[in-house]
């Protein structure tokens, strides 16, 4: 673990930190600050997992199209990762308990604003500004953890927040289709509220104030607004590179746009004497590795869980719920790994958790190779359980290598650069793996239609519909014949398990380059106060 001193009661260096100012005898007890950040985070990783289910009925209720869809998501990714560096930045400098209980308030506030709109446009708006909110909490979660914990048990505290943050995500399934079949899907954002309500209240009573000492400054404003160009431009590209294509020029322009101002953002921090971030925070080798294996962790995560949903609900036909529990051993290997993972990199270090948890997220990937269109469950399950061992271990490690490898006066900073690392990382996945399952089904659909016995002309009319088939969907029609239905759905199904295998190679590789730098490129380093 870092050689960082913090004193156990939670007061860090006075050099680097004020004090916590925590009248009251509960806000000096480090277990009682994670447990009200795991309410906010709760919140957050919940909400994030259970839009995914509620997009078809918002869809159908609201008239949206599938563009309007991807903006539910994409205008919250866009808003999330304009902020988290900046809501990191502002908790280290002003307040962290205060940023944080302003994101956990305005975060359930839009939610139910959400709810409320009545409109697409509506549904699309609050949730940029449910975003922003959600930018304000999730890097004061682990900043706060930073400045209340001591290096010796700041490890276990990552794994429990590693674990909140898990088991939340791949709870989101089930709870968000026990809601969307049985309530409706406003419910989906409704439920924050009381959940919002209880951790504002909790975290009043709880949280102790801690910011850095640094005197009277001038705010990094230039370097938020090339920050929040850059990396609007960088994920703006990314999402839409699914819908325009790759190697469109408005792709590719936006992507090289947002590389250009990221470039010019970090020589300008060089130059400035209190930046936004810290430069100096890279000279940790694991804590820039750490931000990539972060980056590669959630692209994987993200990225499976999105084509398993599609495959158990659109190919197997199973409802949300019955997909959402078949998917909890990811959940129950999640909740083991996160406190293993922690327990491991504080014996062993990040350099030998990482690669293990890499390794077995490269076997869940290339195990998905033997799905089939009609695979018995005992095919299923075991992927699971490595792909939930896998993340749970590299989200704890990862974690610990950039968090713990900050100085707590940048603890904000460096929970920011972690979860915007991990929100580039899951736009990646969602959007890269999307489009080269639906290139495998563009290559295929018309030889698999054939082989299924739909004939060549029929087969020819239908490649136009190649979109929905790489959601899972068949396209077929009521008044298709019986045989000719069944051989188009045969088609299908096959068509989108190659796209499904050809995005699991891609995933199961990427973990293995990951495994193979957090072992060749980790080593312990100590962070400066």
């Amino acid at each position: 673990m870092p050689s960082t001193t913090v004193d156990p009661s939670g007061v860090p260096a006075r050099s680097a930190e004020q004090p916590p100012a925590a009248p009251g005898r509960f806000r000096s007890n480090p277990w009682l600050t994670l447990c009200a950040v795991a309410f906010g985070l709760f919140m957050v990783q919940l909400d994030a997992s259970v839009v995914a289910i509620a997009n078809p009925e918002i869809g159908r209720d609201l008239n949206a199209s599938t563009a309007d869809l991807q903006w539910v998501t994409n205008s919250y990714l866009l808003a999330l990762a304009a902020t988290l560096i900046l809501g990191g930045k502002l908790g280290d400098r002003f307040g962290r308990r205060t940023f944080y209980l302003a994101g956990v308030a305005g975060f359930a506030v839009s939610s139910v604003a959400i709810g409320l709109s009545g409109s697409i446009t509506g549904v699309i708006v609050f949730r940029a500004l449910q975003g922003v909110f959600g930018g304000l909490l999730m890097p004061n979660t682990l900043g706060l953890l930073r400045a209340v914990f001591p290096p010796r048990k700041f490890g276990m505290a990552v794994g429990i927040w590693a674990m909140v943050s898990a088991v939340s995500t791949a709870l989101g399934p089930i709870v968000g289709g026990l809601l969307v079949e049985n309530v409706s899907w406003e419910s989906v954002f409704y439920i924050n509220l009381p959940i919002g309500v209880v951790a504002f209240v909790f975290s009043a009573l709880v949280l102790p104030q801690s910011r850095n000492s640094t005197g009277h400054h001038r705010f990094d404003v230039p370097g938020v607004i090339l920050l929040a160009l850059g990396l609007l431009s960088l994920v703006f590209g990314v999402v839409k590179g699914e819908t325009w294509g790759w190697t469109a020029a408005g792709t590719w322009g936006a992507v090289l746009a947002g590389l250009v101002l990221l470039a010019v953002f970090g020589r300008y921090e060089t130059r400035v004497e209190h930046p936004l971030l810290p430069m100096r925070l890279f000279r940790s080798r694991a804590l820039t590795i750490g931000a990539v294996v972060t980056a590669l962790n959630f692209f994987v995560m993200l990225g499976a869980i999105f084509f398993i949903m599609l495959y158990l609900q659109n190919v197997r036909g199973y409802t949300p719920v019955e997909a959402g529990v078949r998917t909890l051993p990811l959940s129950l290997a999640s909740l083991v790994a996160s406190p293993l993972g922690a327990a491991l990199t504080g014996r062993f270090g990040a350099r030998f958790c990482m690669p293990l948890g890499m390794v077995l997220q490269a076997a869940a990937c290339f195990g998905m190779l033997t799905w089939s269109t009609d695979s018995s469950y005992a095919t299923m399950w075991p992927p699971f359980v490595a792909l939930g061992l896998g993340v749970g271990m590299v989200l704890a490690a990862s974690s610990d290598a950039i968090v713990g490898n900050a100085p707590v006066r940048d603890g904000g900073v460096a929970g920011g650069l972690q979860a915007t690392t991990l929100q580039i990382g899951g736009a990646l996945g969602t959007s890269v793996l999307v489009s080269v399952i639906s290139a495998e089904v563009g290559s295929t659909l018309g030889g698999e239609l054939t082989r299924a016995g739909v004939p060549a002309a029929a087969a020819a009319g239908l490649k136009e519909a190649e979109d929905a088939v790489a959601m899972g969907v068949a396209p077929v029609s009521e008044g298709m014949p019986a045989q000719l239905r069944a051989a188009v759905v045969e088609g299908s199904d096959q068509a989108f398990m190659n796209g499904l295998h050809t995005a699991s190679v891609v995933t199961g590789l990427l973990c293995v380059v990951g495994a193979v730098l957090a072992a060749v490129g980790m080593r312990r380093s100590t962070p400066s106060e």
